[in-house]
């Protein structure tokens, strides 16, 4: 009877443990964020940060690492971005960030430097652009008509774009902008919307509670700088 006892609750024990530890394992899948709901918040935290949000950082989140490119103002700018990047789920930081304050400095340093070494070589480079010159001028004749057919075919190609504060715009810059703005966004931050952009075209994709939230994330795509044109195709599947 004793032994039949055991047995009895060694088996109600094992009955009860089972459904916590599934129970524990469903929480931790749930608690597990995506990377695209980590780049979600960083890319707002960015774009609503007062001095990083004119500034072209582009985010990405592959398996939980976030990688920060682009430029910023200044270097302190720079662990900005990164401890605003540190958001739950994120396991790595690579801080890929150049600041424009240390390019500006570089400049300054080096200009007292090429200043001197251009009066130092003035005398023997005046006598060999003399000597050139005549060579050079007919070179430049005879190659004027091909420039000139080259540059007519290049006159459709598209410009490069550039932000307020002089970083050009990439493809992951539009990306990233367009994202903040639909996280930001009450009617929007709930959405499914994938945001794909390639030389400068924007393709939205995913579904929409409404036709006034299509047209919402519509608007705010066409407003990010460098947006050459935005292909609608996003569908409406109501709350």
């Amino acid at each position: 009877m004793k032994l039949s006892t055991i047995a009895t609750v060694a088996v109600l024990t094992t009955a009860v443990a089972a459904p916590t530890f599934s129970a524990q394992a469903a929480a931790q899948t749930q608690t597990r964020r995506t990377d695209e709901q980590m780049m979600h918040e960083i890319a707002t935290k960015i774009a609503n940060h007062e001095t990083l949000k004119a500034d072209a950082v582009e985010v990405d989140v592959k398996n939980g690492v976030v990688t920060l490119s682009g430029l910023v103002g200044k270097d302190e700018d720079k662990a900005t971005a990164e401890r605003l990047a540190r958001v739950d789920g994120v396991l790595r930081v690579e801080n890929n960030l150049k600041s424009r304050e240390k390019a500006t400095n570089a400049v300054t340093g080096t200009a007292g430097t090429v200043a001197d070494a251009t009066k130092t070589g003035a005398e023997k480079t005046a006598d060999a652009t003399k000597t050139a010159a005549k060579k050079t001028a007919d070179a430049t004749e005879t190659a004027a008509e091909k420039t000139a057919g080259a540059t007519k075919k290049a006159a459709g190609a598209t410009k490069d774009v550039f932000t307020k504060t002089g970083e050009k715009v990439t493809d992951g810059y539009i990306t990233s902008r367009i994202k903040g703005k639909f996280a930001a966004d009450d009617t929007l931050n709930s959405s499914s919307i994938n945001v794909d952009t390639v030389d400068h075209v924007v393709t939205l994709r995913g579904a929409v509670p409404s036709a006034a939230a299509k047209t919402k994330a519509m608007d705010l795509a066409k407003e990010v700088e460098g947006v050459d044109h935005v292909v609608d195709a996003l569908k409406v599947v109501g709350k």
